[in-house]
């Protein structure tokens, strides 16, 4: 595959709409610790998270119809403090899971729900009711 400096390098990127991206933006990277990666005019930002990325894209978000995005952080519970210090609204707080990952989630301030998750033990999923599909 080729390379492409105005592509992240992510195979999955979530794109979310926001009315006001720039503020958007703003809000991920206080409150969630993402960085800008590229601005393109007002209307679309990419956003580093990890060794992945999102696009924050102007569109309006129609109450109750959020789209969901996974991250793994190294520390829930500091991510956890930074977040809500930033006015995250939080919607479940940080817990153990039997599938070897603590989570918490919060709502964006467009409604989308974030779930941010460390891994805390690798766990067989035959253990917790999973099944395995591919190695």
């Amino acid at each position: 595959m080729l390379s492409n400096r105005s592509m992240p390098n992510s195979t999955v990127i979530p794109t979310l709409a926001y009315p006001d991206v720039p503020a958007a933006a703003d809000w991920l990277c206080a409150a969630f610790g993402f960085t800008p990666r590229l601005r393109i005019g007002s209307h679309r930002i990419q956003l580093n998270v990890g060794d992945g990325c999102v696009v924050v894209t102007h569109g309006d978000v129609a109450p109750g119809t959020s789209q969901g995005v996974m991250v793994r952080v190294a520390d829930v519970n500091a991510h956890h403090a930074q977040a809500e210090a930033a006015g995250a609204t939080i919607l479940e707080s940080p817990q153990d899971y039997p599938y070897g990952e603590r989570q918490y989630s919060a709502a964006d301030l467009a409604g989308h729900v974030w779930t941010f998750s460390q891994t805390i033990a690798d766990a067989d999923p035959a253990e917790w009711g999973g099944l395995l599909l591919n190695q």
